[in-house]
């Protein structure tokens, strides 16, 4: 239980992270940078940030779908 507070008091910006897992997404990280990362990132965050990520990313999908297939 003592591992999950300090891993909950990490000290990295939300929007820092939001930039990771942006990164994570497309696959494009540094192996430097993910092992940097994954000592300093707030699991909380990735998690709330990864479930903003795919809501965008089906947002988006759900956007192209619409302009694809609606009559011209």
């Amino acid at each position: 239980m003592d591992d999950l507070k300090k891993a909950t008091q990490r000290k990295m910006s939300f929007l820092a992270t939001l930039k990771a897992v942006f990164w994570s997404f497309f696959g494009v990280r540094r192996k430097s940078d993910y092992e940097s990362d994954s000592q300093r990132l707030n699991p909380v965050h990735v998690i709330i940030a990864g479930l903003i990520g795919a809501a965008l990313f089906i947002a988006g999908l759900v956007l192209l779908v619409k302009l694809v297939v609606s009559p011209a």
